[in-house]
C-alpha cells in the first residue's frame, strides 16, 4: 500500500451505501480495507482498485465475534493508522414480531449492535492515540420512531443514534470525532433481504446510494455529528420525524412496514 495515502475501513462494502461510500474514499485519495460478508466484496475491491485505491478486502460474518476479529487484524496487517472508519454492515427483517424467527431478530442484534461495538472498541484507541480519526456509524431516520414490523431493526437504529452521540462527547478534544448517518429509504437490496419489498415503504420512492455517500462523505470530512443523508424528500422526512409524538410515528411505519397478508 502507499504510505502516503490515508486509510480507511468500510464494512458492508460489497453494495449500497457501503460500496458508494469506498467509492467516496477511493475518489478522495484513501486506501481502504473493505469487508462484506458475501464474494461480491471481491468484485467491489476490483472496482475501487480501479479508481486508484489500494485495496485491501475481507470476506468475513461481522455479526460473529471471530468475524470483527479477522477484519481487525487485517486492519492491524496494513500497518497504518486508521483515518476514518465507517461502520455501515447491517441487516433488517420484516414481520410482526412474533411471526419473524428468533435467530432472524438476533441476528440483526448481532450485526448492527454488537459488532459496531466491537469493531469501534477495537479501532478507536488507535484514532486516539494518533490524536486524529473519524469515525463514523450507519444509523438510520428509522431510529427516530417506534418501528411495528420492523420493530428489532429500528430499535437497533436508535442503539446506535445514542452510541454515536455518547462517543461523540467522550471523544470531544480528543481529535477524533463520530458522525452518525441517518438515510432515509434508499435503493439497495435491503428491503428484498428484509421482505419488504411488497409493502408501501419497499415500493416507495428511494434515494440514489451515490447521492446519499456524497452527503455522508462531506459530513464526515467536516467532523459532524450528526447528518440526514439524500434527498430533499428524506430531509423533510427527518424533520417531520424529530417533532411528531411516538404514537403517531408508530402509526404511520404499521401503514408502511406490515405485510401485505395483515392490511
Amino acid at each position: 500500500m502507499d504510505t502516503v495515502k490515508p486509510l480507511a475501513v468500510v464494512t458492508g462494502a460489497s453494495s449500497g451505501i457501503g460500496l458508494a461510500l469506498a467509492r467516496e474514499f477511493a475518489g478522495h485519495g484513501f486506501d481502504l480495507v473493505v469487508c462484506a460478508e458475501d464474494a461480491a466484496v471481491a468484485a467491489a475491491a476490483d472496482e475501487l482498485r480501479g479508481r486508484g485505491a489500494d485495496v485491501v478486502a475481507v470476506r468475513a460474518d461481522l455479526a460473529v465475534y471471530d468475524g470483527v476479529e479477522q477484519l481487525y487484524a487485517a486492519v492491524l496487517a496494513t500497518r497504518r493508522p486508521v483515518a476514518a472508519a465507517v461502520l455501515n454492515a447491517g441487516v433488517g427483517e420484516g414481520g410482526a414480531f412474533t411471526d419473524v424467527d428468533l435467530a432472524a431478530h438476533a441476528r440483526i442484534i448481532d450485526l448492527n449492535i454488537s459488532s459496531t461495538v466491537h469493531l469501534a472498541h477495537r479501532l478507536l484507541p488507535g484514532m486516539i492515540a494518533e490524536g486524529a480519526g473519524r469515525l463514523v456509524v450507519t444509523s438510520s431516520v428509522a431510529s427516530m420512531a417506534p418501528g411495528p414490523f420492523q420493530s428489532v431493526y429500528n430499535a437497533s437504529k436508535s442503539f446506535l443514534q445514542s452510541f454515536a452521540q455518547a462517543l461523540r462527547e467522550e471523544l470531544r478534544g480528543t481529535g477524533v470525532t463520530v458522525t452518525a448517518l441517518m438515510p432515509g429509504p434508499t435503493r439497495t437490496a435491503f428491503f428484498h433481504r428484509a421482505g419488504l419489498a411488497d409493502t408501501p415503504l419497499g415500493r416507495m420512492a428511494k434515494d440514489d446510494p451515490a447521492l446519499v455517500a456524497r452527503h455522508a462523505y462531506t459530513a464526515l470530512a467536516h467532523g459532524r455529528g450528526r447528518a440526514i443523508t439524500g434527498s430533499a424528500r428524506t430531509k423533510a422526512l427527518g424533520a417531520a420525524t424529530r417533532v411528531l409524538p411516538d404514537p403517531l410515528k408508530a402509526l404511520g411505519q404499521r401503514f408502511l412496514s406490515r405485510p401485505r397478508a395483515r392490511r
